[in-house]
């Protein structure tokens, strides 16, 4: 097998007639021999000889193709999950033991269901239908025992809880929940009665808390207040240190205050610190 089939077999192409190319290749490719899978898989496991990995992948792609094609009727890719199935196949064979007894693909074959039925599970709904173990294996059992588009009849789903082995209500509710619809998030662009809604209509708009914006200005708004207030209880040549130093969009520096009431720039630092100290005083009070 060329190196270029082989990267073909591996990425799984989306357009019908490219995966028709793609099945029609994995169905070409030769299946192992008992003897040859097992000199493949000891190689693997005690060399990790990649190139042996590789081969044991590539004949068993038909077998994913096989499994992937018995759960087309959730109305997902094909391709995709093929593509959850060969990631399945990939896990078994880094974990088979050649030694144990079977065959690969009675191995990997649990490996590639858990695979596809995850993804199903994550994308058929957007709301959950199944999150335990239990309901998982009742979901995928419904859909099998499922073979008509109406609803169960009361003889249909005791039929069907007893061959399963779940209680009648278990079956109801799993009924329900595969038959629910997920409402479109936003309405259509031609929508316009005004009447109608949907889910988008009831979430909040963080970038405009109203709440938030008001307490925001009372809060502003005092603190200015009582920072004016606190300043007309200064004497007048510190309100015009500060107002210099600290307000004035042409802030003046120590060196101009000095020579403006011709005392050091040092005195001018101390009286703008008693100042602030002051008004934090009042600030506080």
């Amino acid at each position: 097998m060329t190196e270029q089939t082989q990267s073909m077999a591996l990425a799984v192409p989306r357009g019908s007639a490219s995966l028709e190319a793609y099945v029609r290749s994995v169905n070409s490719m030769k299946m192992l021999e008992a003897d040859q899978e097992y000199e493949l898989a000891k190689r693997l496991q005690t060399t990790g000889d990649l190139q042996a990995a590789k081969q044991l992948i590539m004949s068993h792609l038909r077998f994913v193709v096989h499994v992937a094609k018995g759960y087309s009727g959730y109305g997902l890719p094909q391709a995709d999950l093929i593509q959850e199935g060969n990631i399945g196949l990939m896990k078994a064979v880094k974990r088979f033991d050649p030694d144990v007894g079977v065959r690969l693909v009675s191995f990997a074959v649990h490996w590639i269901k858990a695979e596809i039925h995850e993804y199903v599970l994550k994308n058929w709904r957007i709301v959950k239908v199944a999150t335990t173990k239990a309901q998982r294996k009742l979901f995928f059992n419904l859909r099998k025992a499922k073979t008509r588009l109406g609803w169960f009849s009361d003889e249909e789903v005791s039929m069907v809880a007893e061959n399963l082995g779940v209680s009648k209500a278990d079956v109801t509710e799993m009924e329900s929940r595969m038959a629910a619809q997920d409402p479109a998030f936003d309405l259509a662009s031609d929508n316009d009665d005004e009447d109608t809604y949907s889910p988008s209509f009831y979430l909040e708009d963080q970038s405009s808390d109203l709440a938030s914006q008001i307490e925001q200005d009372n809060w502003e708004n005092d603190a200015q207040a009582r920072l004016f207030a606190a300043i007309k209880t200064l004497d007048e040549r510190s309100q015009h240190i500060l107002q210099a130093r600290w307000l004035d969009e042409d802030k003046t520096t120590l060196q101009e205050l000095a020579a403006e009431y011709q005392v050091s720039a040092e005195r001018i630092r101390q009286l703008e610190k008693n100042a602030m100290n002051k008004l934090k005083a009042c600030m506080e009070i």
